[in-house]
């Protein structure tokens, strides 16, 4: 009996090692948005001092600089929190080495605003629960009210955008 507990107890620490060592690597951080790279990406410098944070929003894919409609979401993720203080939370790196972050302006989820006023989708590939329904619920209000991009015929999901122009 006490040689399955232990099997029992090995297989449910190596399952929830993964999430530990994730939680782990999350943190937040307040500091001011220093600058805006374009409507999904920004550098924020931390209060308390130390090296700037590149961060991507988390759940949300903005139009590329090039792509239409990708000044607009620029400007707008400017005007939302340009020269603001933030609050930060990390969720770890994406591909370019860039921070995965969730970012609060007092109580504004910034990230879910952005979809919510059209200018970003709901970047449903990598959207985890809990956090699914709020970006596409902020998707479909912007879709239907025909906000930002949504004002748009047929907007071109950068996705699709970015695979053409690797062709």
């Amino acid at each position: 009996m006490r040689s399955i507990s232990k099997a029992v107890i090995v297989c449910v620490l190596l399952l929830l090692l993964p999430a530990l060592s994730f939680a782990a690597n999350d943190e937040t951080i307040h500091g001011k948005v220093v600058r805006v790279k374009d409507g999904d990406t920004v550098v924020v410098a931390p209060a308390e001092g130390g090296e700037f944070l590149v961060c991507r929003l988390y759940g949300i894919d903005a139009p590329e600089g090039k792509q239409a409609y990708g000044e607009e979401s620029t400007k707008a993720l400017k005007t939302l929190i340009l020269g603001q203080q933030v609050a930060v939370r990390t969720k770890g790196r994406d591909q370019y080495g860039r921070k995965i972050c969730f970012i609060q302006k007092g109580e504004l989820d910034v990230n879910v605003e952005m979809v919510r006023q059209g200018h970003a989708w709901a970047f449903r590939k990598y959207l985890n629960q809990p956090n699914t329904s709020a970006y596409v619920a902020a998707e479909d209000e912007a879709k239907q009210a025909k906000r930002g991009l949504w004002q748009q015929p047929n907007p071109q999901p950068p996705w699709d955008y970015r695979a053409l122009s690797r062709r």
